[in-house]
């Protein structure tokens, strides 16, 4: 028989059945791993539709506004005609240009910009193997595409409208203007050098640009000579030929 001291022992020492739990701590699992968040992709994000539509709205007005500026003048032309144009509303230039003249401004600007970003890709096409004579034409060529193309509606505007900006607007168009017309001079000195210039190039740029410039006036787009034939016969009469 069990003895009353061996029986208390026994009742003292729990089983492994009735062991206490672990605490819950303990039986806790890991959490698991915060799942990767996707990565964000690289470079600028992309425009939501609100985005490029709002730009399509600013592009219109800015077309339209030029070719208003073109044919009443800025002084006649209204924001109501601008906005006629562009299909919208009396107000929506004014939430796209805080102003008339700032509607000018921008439309000269970003032209200049466009024109300036449009002749650096079109030398740097060039094979690093080109002639100055090959640049010319290059030149040439590119800026008849800037004024008688689809975008040219700006060059006219600039060339009678310069007074009707602020003198600072002026400014800082003008530092655009300097770049795009700089571009030329390493070509031009180059045939200087070779003796195929027929002025010094600094009156050479500006007889070139005087005379290029003007044929937004006379250039007829339907029954005329082309843009490669109007680019030939420019290259020819201002360089010698080889």
């Amino acid at each position: 028989m069990e003895s009353p001291a061996t029986r208390r022992k026994r009742l003292a020492t729990p089983t492994s059945a009735e062991a206490p739990a672990a605490p819950a701590a303990r039986l806790r699992k890991a959490p698991a791993a915060a799942a990767e968040e996707p990565r964000r992709p690289r470079g600028r994000p992309r425009k939501t539709a609100e985005e490029v539509d709002d730009g399509n709205r600013r592009r219109k007005l800015m077309d339209g506004a030029a070719k208003l500026f073109l044919t009443k003048g800025f002084a006649a032309t209204t924001t109501r005609d601008i906005a006629a144009a562009a299909g919208m509303h009396s107000g929506s230039p004014f939430y796209h240009f805080e102003s008339k003249g700032a509607l000018l401004h921008a439309v000269m600007n970003e032209g200049m910009v466009m024109a300036l970003q449009s002749q650096q890709q079109a030398l740097a096409a060039l094979p690093p193997t080109a002639t100055p004579r090959e640049q010319l034409r290059v030149l040439i060529r590119h800026h008849f595409e800037i004024l008688l193309g689809p975008r040219s509606g700006f060059i006219p505007v600039m060339l009678y409208e310069w007074r009707s900006l602020t003198p600072a607007q002026r400014k800082g168009i003008g530092r655009v203007k300097d770049a795009y017309e700089a571009a030329w001079m390493p070509t031009l000195e180059a045939l200087s050098r070779q003796g195929a210039l027929q002025a010094a190039p600094s009156v050479a740029r500006l007889f070139l640009f005087g005379a290029l410039n003007w044929a937004v006036q006379w250039f007829a787009p339907k029954g005329g000579k082309s843009l490669d034939e109007l680019t030939a016969e420019a290259l020819a009469l201002f360089i010698r030929e080889a």
